[in-house]
């Protein structure tokens, strides 16, 4: 055990180096430099009237992750939090004019549809900057809003550090949406089968999916929370201007919570059908047996006292008895048939 504030990388294990880019800009200027010293990391003085984005991927270098930590005066309780990718997500505003908040970004195999990934990721808002920090796992996923900055498109270029939270939380919550779009295809799939009967489809298969959709909401549900208290909070870091937009993700967020509750509840139904129709196709096997063995039965009787061993038995020695059973027998089982399909059992 450690004590609280010691930064200890909890994740899988990385072998690239982390790279950092360094993007500065206003409504006339945009920078971008990939971040090759420490001192290229420190945040720009208030008098150049520009917002730096510091964007950190990788966080399994802690060195280097408390280093940042430094320069830009974090709190280590929240350096703890970007170096542990099992935490949570979280809304934390301290004291030193710093606004925290962590979630998941989630990623889904395309070989495996129903197998889902999760990405830590972690920002840290301040006066006239913003640090994201995301774990080394795939693409750099802020790629489109670092493309509009260049290509000085939408909003971003002419608004403060807040607004950029805003649109690389928006990117994430979108991405949310292709998940369920890709779960949702996995589903339409899963009913088909259903639908048909198909015995290949198990009970397995059906829990995996529900399993993932539980996960997913767990790592949702919270950011909901996180983004109402923004709007709902009065904070100098977050302006008014900002607030329509935040209120337009938490829309988007509980789409995407609506989603997920309704695709829970229809697997759920999905479970329920399959193992109804195990049950039918058990049934109708059982059914198949019984009727066998009614139709036997009778039979059955009729050998059975023929085969006892007495030397007096009524029509024992007729010269055609062996025949006449045996129509006898035919008879009962013709007759059995017609009654069975009148009833419609057969």
């Amino acid at each position: 055990m450690t004590s609280p504030g010691t930064l200890t990388y909890i994740g899988p294990e990385i072998g690239l180096k982390t790279k950092i880019r360094r993007i500065e800009y206003n409504d006339k200027v945009m920078r971008e430099e990939p971040v090759k010293s420490l001192n290229d990391c420190r945040p720009a003085q208030a008098q150049e009237s520009v917002v730096t984005w510091l964007d950190v991927d990788g966080i399994h270098e802690v060195p280097l992750i408390d280093k940042i930590g430094k320069l830009y005066h974090l709190h280590p309780l929240m350096l703890e939090d970007v170096v542990n990718t099992e935490h949570k997500p979280k809304l934390e505003v301290y004291d030193t004019n710093q606004l925290f908040l962590t979630l998941k970004m989630l990623h889904i195999d395309s070989e495996q549809p129903l197998s889902i990934s999760s990405e830590h990721v972690s920002f840290v808002l301040g006066e006239n900057y913003l640090i994201s920090f995301q774990e080394e796992l795939s693409d750099d996923i802020f790629t489109p809003v670092l493309n509009r900055l260049k290509a000085s498109v939408g909003k971003t270029r002419t608004n403060g550090p807040d607004y950029l939270l805003f649109a690389l939380i928006d990117i994430v919550v979108d991405n949310y949406f292709i998940i369920l779009e890709k779960m949702g295809d996995s589903l339409d799939t899963v009913e088909d089968q259903v639908i048909r009967g198909a015995e290949d489809l198990s009970l397995k298969d059906l829990y995996a999916l529900k399993r993932e959709l539980t996960t997913t909401r767990r790592m949702i549900w919270p950011l909901r929370d996180m983004i109402n208290q923004l709007i709902r909070e009065d904070n100098a870091l977050i302006g008014k201007e900002v607030i329509p937009y935040l209120r337009d993700l938490y829309d988007h967020i509980m789409q995407v919570i609506d989603t997920i509750d309704s695709y829970r509840e229809l697997v759920a139904s999905l479970a329920d059908v399959h193992l109804s129709t195990i049950s039918n196709r058990m049934n109708s096997v059982m059914k198949t047996l019984t009727i066998f063995s009614a139709v036997f039965m009778p039979l059955t009787f009729i050998v059975g006292v023929y085969g006892m061993n007495f030397d007096n038995m009524p029509e024992l020695r007729m010269h055609y008895g062996y025949f006449y059973v045996w129509g006898v027998m035919v008879a009962v089982t013709i007759g059995m048939i017609i009654y069975f399909k009148s009833k419609k059992w057969l």
